[in-house]
Order: C-alpha cells, then sequence, then structure tokens
C-alpha cells in the first residue's frame, strides 16, 4: 500500500515522501491516520536533526516519519493480535515507548511509524509495551490531544513535597490546597495545564498564569475564566509581566508574599527560570516544562534557599501509559476539552513548512488532517474566507456556534467535504 508521509531527511529537512510501504508481519498493524496535532518538540527534532536524542543518526538514508501527536484506525490487524484489536477500531498512541530502555518513539525514530502520514504500520514494540489504546471517542482530534494531556498529568505527577521538615520522605504531586505559577503559561500546552489542574482530583489554592503575549492572554481568559476556576474552587489570576514595573513584586504579592508551592516553566528562557526560583516558597517544586533545543541551555538557581528552603527542580519529556489512561478517562467523563487548544487547521502539505516555524506562528495547537491538502488556516480567519469560499462559510458557521472552537461537528463537515472532492 502506498503511503504519503512527512519525513525528516536531516536537520531542517523535511520532505512530503509518497513511497509503497511492506507487508505488514503477524506482530504489526496497518493503520490509517486522520488527524496530527503539531507539537514544538517536533520542531525541535527537526531543528536538531540526528542530535536529538530520539532521531536515529542513519535518517539520511532511512528518513523517520515525523508526527507524535495522532489518532487513526486500524485498517489491518496481523494474526499475532487479532484478538485484541480488530479493523475500523479507533486508536492513540503513548508515542515514549520505553522498550527495554531505549528513547524510541513515535515520530521520531521510525520510517514507517509517525502521525504526519496517510497510512503507517504500527510495529510490535508498541503493542508489547502495552502503548497503543483503543480510542471510543467520537472525534479523532480529540483522540490526537489525549496525548499532550498525557505529558501535563505527567507533569504534576512528577512534582513532590517533603512530608514533614527531618523526614526522607516525599509526597508525590502538587501541594493539595497551596499555591501555584505557571510562567509563560498562556500557550497551547498552559492551557493544557490550566484545564487539567481545574478539573482533576489535586487542586492549589490560588493559580496564577503569566504570559507577555497579550492575544494569548487575552484568549486564555477567555477560554478558561476567572469564574470557571472560581466554581471549581481555585482563585485564578492572568498576568502580563510587561504591565507591571516589577513582575516578581506582583507574583509574591497573590500569594501574600509567602511565595510559591509549584511553579511551572513553560519556556526555555534562562530570566524565567530564575523568576520561577525566586518566587518559590519553602519545600516549593519548580517544574521546567519547557525542553529545549539549546543543549547548552543553563540559568542561574539560589543555591542558599536549596539549602536552606529545600527547593527543588523536576521535570519531565513526555508522558507514560497511565498518564495517558488518565487523559483518555478525563475526557471520556466531560472533565477535559481538547477544542480549547486548537487554532489552526491544514492538510498533509502545509506540514514541513508550518513545522519549521512552528515558534513564529501566534496562536494554539496546528491541527492537521493527514488525507487532505489545505493550507495553515486559523480557525478566526473562517468568517472572511468564507466570504470567497462556499467550504470556509459552513465551517464558520458550525465553529462560530461553538464558541470559535473546533469541534466534531466541524470535523465531520471537513471530512464529509474532502471525501465529495
Amino acid at each position: 500500500m502506498k503511503t504519503r508521509a512527512v519525513r525528516l531527511h536531516g536537520a531542517q529537512d523535511l520532505r512530503i515522501d509518497e513511497f509503497e510501504l511492506p507487508e505488514i508481519g503477524e506482530d504489526e498493524i496497518l493503520a490509517r491516520v486522520v488527524v496530527d496535532s503539531l507539537c514544538p518538540s517536533t520542531n525541535k527534532a527537526a531543528k536538531l536533526g540526528t542530535a536529538h536524542k530520539r532521531v536515529p543518526p542513519d535518517i539520511s538514508e532511512n528518513p523517520v516519519i515525523v508526527g507524535h501527536e495522532f489518532c487513526g484506525e486500524f485498517v489491518r490487524v496481523g494474526a499475532k493480535y487479532s484478538d485484541k484489536y480488530r479493523p475500523g477500531q479507533k486508536f492513540v498512541v503513548q508515542p515514549a515507548i520505553n522498550y527495554r530502555g531505549s528513547m524510541a518513539a513515535a515520530g521520531y525514530s521510525f520510517p514507517y511509524f509517525g502521525g504526519d502520514a496517510t497510512y503507517i504500520i504500527i510495529p510490535r514494540q508498541v503493542m508489547e509495551t502495552d502503548c497503543l489504546f483503543v480510542y471510543e471517542g467520537e472525534s479523532f482530534f480529540t483522540g490526537a490531544l489525549a496525548e499532550p494531556f498525557s505529558c501535563v498529568a505527567g507533569t504534576f505527577h512528577a512534582m513532590y513535597h517533603h512530608a514533614e521538615l527531618g523526614r526522607y520522605q516525599h509526597i508525590m504531586g502538587i501541594r493539595e490546597g497551596g499555591f501555584m505559577a505557571l510562567l509563560a503559561g498562556a500557550g497551547p500546552m498552559g492551557l493544557a495545564a490550566i484545564e487539567y489542574i481545574l478539573n482533576c482530583d489535586r487542586k492549589p489554592a490560588k493559580l496564577i498564569v503569566t504570559d507577555i503575549d497579550r492575544a494569548r492572554l487575552k484568549r486564555a481568559g477567555e477560554i478558561l475564566s476567572v469564574e470557571y476556576a472560581a466554581s471549581r474552587g481555585v482563585e485564578l489570576k492572568y498576568l502580563n509581566p510587561l504591565d507591571c514595573s516589577d513582575p516578581c513584586a506582583e507574583l509574591m504579592a497573590f500569594s501574600g508574599g509567602r511565595g510559591y508551592d509549584d511553579v511551572l516553566v513553560f519556556a526555555p528562557v534562562a530570566a524565567l527560570v530564575e523568576q520561577a526560583d525566586s518566587i518559590l516558597a519553602a519545600d516549593g517544586c519548580l517544574n521546567f516544562f519547557a525542553g529545549p533545543a539549546d543543549p547548552e541551555f543553563s540559568a542561574r538557581l539560589n543555591f542558599f534557599r536549596v539549602h536552606y528552603s529545600r527547593t527543588h527542580i523536576v521535570a519531565t519529556t513526555g508522558g507514560n501509559n497511565e498518564d495517558m489512561r488518565e487523559a483518555l478517562e478525563m475526557m471520556s467523563r466531560g472533565k477535559l476539552n481538547p477544542a480549547i487548544l486548537i487554532t489552526h487547521i491544514g492538510g498533509l502539505d502545509c506540514v514541513p513548512e508550518t513545522t519549521l516555524n512552528l515558534p513564529n506562528i501566534p496562536g494554539g495547537k496546528k491541527l492537521i488532517y493527514t488525507g487532505i491538502n489545505l493550507p495553515l488556516t486559523a480557525i478566526e480567519d473562517f468568517p472572511k474566507l468564507g466570504e470567497r469560499e462556499p467550504f470556509f462559510a459552513g465551517l464558520a458557521e458550525i465553529t462560530e456556534a461553538n464558541n470559535r472552537l473546533w469541534c466534531d461537528k466541524a470535523e465531520k463537515y471537513l471530512l464529509k467535504y474532502f471525501n465529495q472532492i
């Protein structure tokens, strides 16, 4: 079977290739990808090429398919797994399969397995590590966004505090009823973190979110409002540091001068890490969520406070299987709304340019429907485009009725329209 896929051939070298997939083995699965959500981590892999820890050294001869936040359906299941999976079922993948200690992952390391493709072969390692999940949700795009939410769940589970002074016992997770700050937190992953923390079982009492991008901060405040947070028992504040003569003083004032138990940093900026360190409370946990592309990235930390105030640092890269199950379960109960992350849609043809320029494109998640060609298009532009094109007029009507958010009805409309073409 032929597939069309975006493959990484070298640093800054993404190409749309069409090639024949080999016949699947009895321990493999042929699948159709419907949608992939572009991730900044793919931008980093494309930028670094073989210098990235998950990218193999021979991609110039054996390019890999990129994309790791995807959802599709099974087409043909090898005999070994035919009792567990069947054609037509929707699926999602935990990309960080951690197979026998390897860093290999979907969208980074495999020639036939990644999200930015029409058809893929799911290798045996994914099933052997239980990283393949049947997804029973109505829409494909919600399945694709389970992975980002699993990353958020994982990073909150990785945080810890001491049971009490003098006892060498760590209590995993954020401090319940404590104070939390998300720095540079109005981007798509910041929104995912806000949505998760307001709807999970372990919440802070106070949450402050900073960002210097006014448009992102405004959108965050509209979608995840102060009132919405209050209804879930959390006092929420949004803050633009550019509006403050002393941002640290503003942050400390919101905490009543005590500092923050949990601080997450969503951008690899040294000054931001140092700001996070400066506002930690005693026994505070700094979570460096933003994975830098620069292997020499560093920042100054106050080790006096590390010693005497017991402050500490954690970080995660991706989630694990339990995090994925948690994200899927919360979605199934309506506790998470993935649509709030999405600001753009597009087709496979726009993936190389969009991925390489992702840090410079405003907005949130870019949703790619891999079976179509469509320029990257902002949801907010649908009404204007609809003045000339009936297709966008239809999408505008659907999304305007849904608080200008992508939705199941919009996805079905898009897939039906392009199937007709």
